[in-house]
């Protein structure tokens, strides 16, 4: 089977991003699928250009090929939305130059790739598989990104055209199925986040960090990695870095990664004189996992929007499999999640102060946070791994070959 995935911001291991379809793409290839992935050369974190990206590579048996895009990811409204029209006018074209494809594999965020998806798995008699990792618009209207009455309707019309006329809908999280249902009535399986447990394991606890300003002078450091955007909520975690100073110096935030709000929120911490606040560039996934065994809690951190309660943050199933105590700051079904593994504990989204308070107490207890770190890991081997996840996708594409076939 020849599965094509029309995907902005795919990376591999060697790039800083989420893996998930990486992951999953090499695995099925491991399984006899052939795997075609059209992705864009401009960096979703940065919105810069990729160092040494040639118009295709093969990576791992995965041809992935390069559209062009234009650059606006991070310079305002108008111009992001010209990024996403760019990929996928430029996604499309390529898609119709691959032969003997199966099925044609599109995903949220964006709608617009999926609807590229959608009209290359038409023209080329394919099935289409519809992935939502992300309720969107309903996560940009939410967040205030979105408040043209007359966009919200294109847009809304949008995502029920494409639910209605996919051949198969997954989702990563659980929380997408009843909005999915209430719209085209149709039931989406869950293909849940994950995460590699024994890559994480592999990492030698951080040792090439010792020697850092944040890990000094027995540091109890909370790390958050991943985006800096306003989805993400990272001047609550400044709020609570303020407040922690004066209380209890040895706890450090580390924030890793890139977006369009971290040289305000550099210049916002050094206006403070926040000397327990440190800021490191986006490292790759093949790297990160030593970069979090040098964290003693991972902080995983939304606004506070009844929308995100519908999420399963990939980060949050990094630090589990990397056995680091979860500081959930996201209420709903990831909250429910890290509780029934008893993996991290929950502080309500957007309060600073309960947010400080927390970090005080996990940072005498430890021995506690060593605890639920373990609990998280046995939970991602036992239930939320790679080669599942695998399974489970594998399975949805088997259900679609049937599909096609009846």
């Amino acid at each position: 089977m020849h599965i094509l995935l029309i995907h902005q911001a795919f990376v591999t291991t060697g790039e800083a991003g989420g893996t998930r379809h990486f992951e999953l793409a090499r695995r099925l290839v491991k399984k006899g699928y052939r795997v075609t992935i059209i992705a864009s050369p401009i960096s979703y974190l940065t919105g810069e250009a990729k160092r040494g990206k040639t118009e295709t590579e093969t990576v791992d048996g995965i041809q992935i090929v390069y559209a062009r895009t234009s650059s606006g990811l991070h310079r305002g409204f108008v111009r992001r939305l010209g990024a996403f029209f760019s990929f996928m006018f430029s996604a499309f074209q390529l898609a119709l130059g691959i032969r003997d494809i199966d099925v044609v594999w599109g995903t949220s965020p964006n709608l617009f790739q999926a609807f590229a998806a959608w009209a290359a798995a038409r023209c080329k008699r394919a099935r289409f598989l519809l992935e939502i990792r992300d309720l969107w618009p309903d996560f940009a209207i939410g967040m205030g990104v979105l408040t043209n009455p007359l966009m919200i309707h294109a847009a809304r019309r949008l995502e029920k055209f494409l639910y209605l006329h996919a051949d198969r809908i997954i989702v990563n999280s659980p929380g997408f199925i009843p909005h999915i249902r209430t719209i085209s009535g149709k039931t989406a399986s869950l293909v849940a986040n994950s995460a590699d447990a024994e890559m994480f394991a592999a990492a030698d606890g951080g040792t090439r960090y010792r020697n850092e300003p944040w890990r000094a002078c027995s540091a109890f450091v909370a790390m958050y990695t991943g985006a800096h955007g306003p989805a993400n909520d990272l001047d609550t975690a400044l709020e609570a870095a303020a407040l922690v100073l004066d209380k209890n110096p040895r706890i450090r935030f580390v924030f890793v990664g890139s977006g369009k709000d971290k040289p305000r929120l550099m210049e916002a911490a050094a206006e403070r004189n926040l000397t327990n606040v440190f800021f490191l560039p986006p490292v790759s996934k093949a790297e990160i996992s030593e970069l979090i065994a040098a964290a003693d809690v991972g902080l995983a951190i939304l606004k506070a929007i009844p929308e995100f309660t519908t999420t399963y943050p990939n980060k949050v199933f990094d630090f589990m499999a990397a056995g680091k105590a979860v500081v959930c700051q996201i209420d709903g079904v990831i909250r429910t999640l890290v509780e029934r593994y008893e993996a991290g504990v929950f502080v309500p989204p957007g309060n600073a102060a309960a947010l400080a308070e927390t970090l005080i107490e996990l940072e005498g207890k430890r021995a506690l946070c060593a605890a639920m770190g373990r609990n998280g890991r046995a939970a991602v081997r036992a239930d939320f791994s790679r080669e599942k996840t695998a399974e489970t996708f594998a399975a949805e594409l088997e259900a679609l070959k049937a599909g096609a076939a009846g």
